[in-house]
């Protein structure tokens, strides 16, 4: 199990962290920055000068990942991590890898109020110098923008009045009650190429419909893995069911099939879009999505699509239109027609 103590720079999770050890036998101190340290050490410059921050890094997001697994192959666990993360996405990637391992996570969002923190901040720049002050009160308009959220997400501790001892106390019988606990569902990672089939539903607009998943980043079309044995479009009527509520009456016409290329650590593999149709209002109440899987969902037109999708399922959207458009599938190879 990983205990994430979330939080502002300078909220104290590290101190907590280290007190909270002694209230949980067997558990370990699991920090992030240590991986992100090995980064710096071995890429090489010119790679780090191309992000402001390590943590910016696939690379880091999945070592973290792997590392939390190894440790606990080596120790009995819970794992205790202080670190700071604000960003939903890498939230998703990082709890979502977890969760395919089949590693449990609650996470701890620690929150004293601003006076109190910018107070702390200041005793510790008194200290160990201004760049601990920039450092943390840098990162404030990232946090504050974050929280909304940060609060929905994790189970929240005010800390404006606590000593870390009494904050890992409080934490320690939180975990205990199973406070923050991250419920999300999700399959092991793929050892082999995929056949995954996705359904692109539209409004009266023509604009697709989008789900937001918990467990990876960025939006993603309505869909999964085809399981063995399985036929494609009966996968597309499944998954749709899952995940949406949603019932299809006949198998989806096909609009795309996609050959998406191995780039490790990702096997690649066949991605196929069919044409889910029009929903009419009365359809959209019934959406129900399953909240260990999917946040949200949204319609986005074209141009709007390409800021949520990844370039790769971008470029599958936009030939899966014009299919449709043109009555008629098309296959890609890296989400450009063949013979293109």
């Amino acid at each position: 199990m990983i205990i994430w103590l979330n939080g502002a720079p300078g909220a104290g999770t590290s101190t907590a962290a280290r007190e909270l050890l002694h209230l949980l036998p067997g558990s370990t101190l699991f920090d992030p920055e240590l991986v992100g340290a090995g980064l710096r050490a071995l890429l090489p410059a010119d790679r780090l000068a191309g992000v402001a921050d390590v943590r910016e890094l696939p690379s880091w997001r999945r070592l973290v990942v792997d590392t939390a697994a190894a440790l606990l192959s080596e120790v009995p666990g819970p794992l205790v991590t202080p670190m700071t993360l604000v960003d939903q996405e890498h939230r998703d990637e990082i709890f979502g890898g977890l969760a395919a391992r089949r590693i449990p996570v609650q996470h701890f969002l620690l929150h004293p109020g601003e006076t109190f923190l910018r107070s702390r901040v200041e005793r510790r720049a008194a200290v160990e110098g201004d760049a601990v002050r920039r450092r943390c009160l840098g990162g404030l308009p990232r946090y504050r923008a974050a929280l909304p959220w940060l609060t929905a997400d994790a189970h929240v501790l005010d800390t404006s009045r606590l000593t870390p001892r009494r904050t890992a106390e409080l934490l320690a019988d939180r975990v205990r009650r199973g406070d923050g606990a991250c419920r999300i569902v999700q399959d092991a990672p793929p050892a082999a190429q995929t056949l995954a089939a996705g359904v692109l539903f539209f409004d009266e607009r023509d604009r697709v419909l989008l789900v937001d998943p918990t467990y990876k980043p960025g939006w993603e079309f309505p869909g999964g893995v085809v399981e063995p044995g399985e036929a494609p479009a009966r996968a597309a009527v499944r998954e749709v069911a899952e995940e949406l509520g949603l019932r299809l009456e006949h198998d989806p016409a096909l609009l795309v099939v996609d050959w998406e290329p191995p780039r490790p650590p990702r096997f690649g593999g066949l991605r196929l879009l069919f044409d889910g149709g029009r929903l009419a209002d009365d359809r959209l109440r019934d959406i129900l999505l399953p909240v260990t899987e999917l946040r949200g969902w949204c319609f986005a037109a074209e141009d709007g699509a390409e800021h949520l999708l990844s370039p790769g399922r971008f470029a599958r959207l936009r030939w899966a239109l014009r299919a449709r458009a043109q009555g008629r599938a098309l296959p890609l190879e890296a989400g450009v027609p063949v013979g293109a």
